[in-house]
């Protein structure tokens, strides 16, 4: 459909939408459109396009997408005093740094950042540190890229490199959030970019959420902090970083809040994306290191043969996998079997360590990271099988690439790439 829309009102559109811009001249997330072919809105996303010169819009709206049009621009006035604090700094790369709790605007606000830099000829990287709503990388991943032209969504950049956490939630992977987030902010480094957007994840609010900010914060070290409130769910975290540059920015008024499902429903989109022309790859485990193993215990060593003969004898039968980690004992049966709870507990009275009972078929879905031997991001994948007799492990993936050392993540997919739930220990 074809729509007029007069000068100083905005078009806010919700995916999932295709809009091209006729004639006129209007403006997104601080980059100035004449005459485009086509923007698409995701589903759950939404886009403001503020006319600065009467358009005509061509728009097209897929199942429960939404058009609506309101006075005046909905980019806040402190947004454009933020990035006035970005001009002519006197330090090279200039860090920037954007915290807000979940759909404050933080992506949005980003962009709008990154297309005045591009405006003002600056080599901009993009730091996306938002693990469950990742819109650079695969979810489940930090990643970076560089931008060298204007973007209306994050989403359509190619990821530079990625460091895998393996979860959509950062309370789960603290650590391994803010030793990526460092490791690859050294990466970004070594592109010599003028300017470094960091975006963050949405946790802020609780003590855990603060303390985990804070020490985010000051690995990355930046040069500017920018908070975005909605009312007051930053006070605390505001109050902590006395150390820092702190400017509070308003979220806007057309943010867009998205139920969990929406927010699952993006993040399939993701793992849809960068497994685009995946297909089946059978990897000989010995080829394999395998890390981040806590799910199905791959990685563990064996056990010496008294022990292992003992094992055997108290569970009945020759399990298809066993392997034993610091303080735990990993072991793989058929997906008919069953052994006996008073037995298990024998093993882990003998052996001071806790027993994971593992039924083949339960490793099926898997998210995957996969790195050559220099540990290079190379990309995700989806584990369809383990054959434990032929000890080859089935990949779903489109790298090409040797695969020297594949990382196993907490999240499962189905067949039809959605998130399904991962057995937890509680119920194993």
């Amino acid at each position: 459909m074809k729509r007029t829309v007069e000068s100083g009102k905005t078009l806010l559109v919700d995916g999932p939408a295709s809009v091209s811009v006729v004639s006129g001249i209007v403006e997104v997330f601080g980059s100035v459109l004449r005459s485009v072919k086509q923007v698409v809105v995701r589903d759950g996303k939404r886009v403001p396009f503020f006319v600065k010169e009467t358009a005509i819009f061509g728009i097209s709206l897929g199942e429960n997408a939404n058009v609506e049009e309101i006075d005046g621009d909905t980019i806040p006035s402190s947004w454009v005093k933020a990035f006035e604090e970005l001009l002519n700094p006197h330090i090279r790369p200039f860090t920037v740094m954007v915290l807000g709790t979940v759909d404050s605007g933080k992506t949005s606000f980003c962009t709008f950042l990154i297309n005045k830099l591009l405006n003002e000829r600056k080599k901009v990287a993009i730091l996306d540190g938002d693990v469950g709503q990742s819109e650079v990388g695969p979810p489940c991943t930090i990643s970076y890229a560089l931008v060298t032209k204007p973007v209306m969504n994050l989403y359509d950049l190619q990821a530079r490199n990625a460091f895998f956490v393996g979860s959509t939630s950062p309370s789960e992977s603290v650590d391994k959030m803010i030793e990526g987030s460092a490791l690859l902010k050294q990466k970004v480094l070594a592109d010599d970019p003028d300017s470094i957007i960091v975006n963050t994840d949405g946790w802020v609010e609780g003590d855990d959420a603060v303390t985990y900010k804070i020490q985010l914060v000051e690995r990355l070290s930046p040069d500017i902090v920018f908070c975005m409130q909605q009312k007051d769910e930053l006070a605390s975290l505001l109050d902590a970083l006395k150390k820092f540059r702190k400017v509070v920015v308003e979220s806007p008024v057309a943010a867009k809040q998205r139920s969990g499902e929406k927010r699952r429903s993006s993040r399939e989109l993701g793992y849809m994306k960068y497994l685009n022309g995946a297909k089946i790859r059978s990897i000989p485990l010995s080829w394999l290191k395998i890390e981040e193993d806590k799910l199905i215990g791959l990685c563990g060593n064996r056990r010496n043969i008294k022990q292992t003969t003992e094992i055997y004898r108290l569970i009945g039968m020759k399990p298809l996998n066993l392997a034993e980690f610091r303080d735990r004992i990993y072991m793989v049966i058929g997906k008919r079997r069953w052994i006996n709870l008073d037995n298990v507990k024998k093993i882990e009275e003998a052996t001071k360590k806790k027993v994971v009972v593992i039924h083949k078929g339960e490793e099926e879905g898997l998210l995957l990271a996969l790195y050559d031997a220099e540990k290079s991001f190379l990309g995700i994948g989806s584990l369809r099988e383990i054959d434990y007799k032929r000890r080859i492990m089935k990949i779903y993936t489109p790298v090409s690439e040797n695969i020297s050392i594949v990382a196993v993540g907490r999240v499962k997919l189905d067949e039809n790439l959605k998130e399904t739930t991962v057995s937890t220990e509680a119920n194993q």
